[in-house]
């Protein structure tokens, strides 16, 4: 990674946790991936775009391994969405050999062309939704 692209994920992760997701976390019909703190063991509700297809849900890390939530789940795959004010348990599987540029053709448009301009390490998420 190169200075600019760890500058830009210091200042895009800054204020996403500290000015967007506090706001849009708390918004009804948001969408929010619960994981649990892989150090802390408490929940952590991150605002993420995606769709459900079926009993899945996709969506892309801007970050991938370096995002939060990504590391969060390699130490528990076990989470929560919550899809349009109704939480799904699930279990999320981070997908590398995916093409998440392709992916996020087939996501929501404003929350993919947002990850495509700040993102820079990107990587396939699905939850398999619980029955």
């Amino acid at each position: 990674m190169n200075l600019s692209t760890d500058l830009k994920h210091r200042v895009v992760t800054a204020f996403q946790r500290y000015v967007a997701n506090p706001v849009t976390r708390r918004l009804p019909l948001q969408t929010v991936l619960e994981t649990t703190g892989r150090v802390s063991g408490l929940p952590r509700a991150t605002p993420v775009g995606g769709r459900r297809v079926g009993d899945s849900f996709w969506l892309v890390s801007e970050y991938g391994e370096r995002s939060q939530y990504v590391r969060n789940i390699r130490a528990n795959p076990r989470v929560r969405v919550r899809i349009r004010g109704r939480w799904h348990p699930g279990t999320a599987r981070l997908l590398p050999d995916d093409d998440p540029r392709a992916r996020l053709r087939s996501l929501p448009r404003m929350n993919s062309t947002a990850v495509r301009v700040f993102g820079a390490e990107l990587l396939t998420v699905r939850v398999d939704l619980d029955g």
